[in-house]
């Protein structure tokens, strides 16, 4: 088995971050990752940090559509990287399916993810997959100020996702530190503004005295109530209640101009070095990229496509609406630093 000792402080550091990762609103799981069994005869083994009620359905579609069984191992994304990693050569997974970068990233840095065919790089636009092609982006999601609409208007929150120190709104904000997706834009953060200015900012939200939360969900759930005023979530969960309730009272605030709180990750796949499966794979990933599985990706999950002919629905940004902040993906892969620094802080 592979285990070099490079691998050993990613593989803790992940597997303490995914023990303290949240849900990802939509995204909840077990602690553990499910243990059904994996690698039969003719099966494409995944393993997926996407929740199974999320993509389940997706990958049912893909079975009926290819005639491939596969099998699905389910868990959080960090906890399923690290697994990998632990696993080594030994590993029955052919395909890892994140749900953002960073875990990717990880993967990708240390060699376990071989590189993708051109046909399937070239479907996505510029920044949403590895720059060396060893994973692809399969949907996008921006971080959004969720805001109660009854109480404020679009111009009057800050210009910046940083400017939420100012002391005004102390009591007003809702966040959710152990959740993964924000712990991604934390590790943004602390490429774009540094170290330090990733602390300076949370320290000064810790300050304003936010409500802490366990998911995204329940921020948007308290800003629509009024409850707090301003939640840092990703742009897709609201939709699920405008889908029920179109007067719902609460919008998102859109960053762009490359501000970190308009920060743009994607959930994607990558194929196993150690692949007993390699057509499958390629196959399985050809689908995630398919109008089907982008048509998928837009109507049951709000999320953004990133293959062409395939738009999000009506009120959620496209691609042409979001600028990408200035940070390549790959760098979100030191999820062990972010958690130190969250913990440090006594976030986590």
């Amino acid at each position: 088995m592979r285990r070099p000792s490079k691998l050993v402080a990613l593989t803790v550091g992940l597997v303490v971050l995914a023990g303290a990762c949240g849900d990802d609103g939509g995204e909840e799981r077990d602690a553990s990752p499910s243990t059904s069994e994996a690698g039969g005869a003719g099966e494409l083994v995944v393993y997926s940090g996407r929740n199974e009620e999320l993509v389940g359905p997706l990958i049912e579609q893909f079975e009926e559509a290819s005639g491939i069984s596969v099998e699905v191992r389910y868990g959080d994304t960090a906890e399923m990287a690290a697994q990998i990693l632990e696993e080594g050569d030994n590993s029955p997974a052919d395909v890892f399916f994140g749900q953002d970068a960073g875990a990717l990233g990880a993967l990708a840095e240390e060699g376990r993810l071989v590189t993708l065919a051109d046909e399937q790089l070239d479907l996505v636009a510029d920044g949403l997959e590895d720059d060396e092609g060893r994973w692809v982006g399969t949907s996008a999601r921006a971080r959004v100020v969720v805001y109660n609409n009854e109480e404020l208007t679009e111009a009057e929150l800050p210009d910046s996702i940083l400017d939420f120190v100012d002391p005004k709104w102390q009591g007003r904000i809702g966040w959710a530190p152990t959740n993964g997706s924000f712990q991604a834009f934390v590790t943004a953060l602390r490429v774009i503004e540094g170290e330090d200015g990733a602390r300076e900012w949370l320290e000064g939200i810790e300050a304003n005295e936010p409500v802490v939360f366990d998911g995204n969900i329940p921020i948007v759930e308290a800003v629509a109530a009024g409850e707090i005023s301003v939640g840092f979530v990703n742009h897709y969960y609201l939709y699920q209640f405008l889908a029920e309730n179109p007067d719902y009272t609460a919008s998102n605030k859109l960053y762009g101009g490359g501000d970190p709180g308009g920060l743009v990750n994607v959930a994607g796949a990558g194929i196993l070095d150690t692949a007993d499966h390699v057509d499958e794979a390629n196959a399985f990933v050809d689908y995630l990229l398919s109008v089907d599985a982008q048509t998928y990706f837009a109507e049951e999950t709000y999320e953004i496509p990133v293959a062409d002919g395939v738009q999000p629905v009506e009120g959620v940004p496209t691609l042409d609406d979001v600028t990408l902040a200035d940070i390549d993906l790959n760098q979100l892969d030191d999820l062990a630093g972010t958690l130190a620094l969250l913990t440090e802080l006594g976030l986590v």
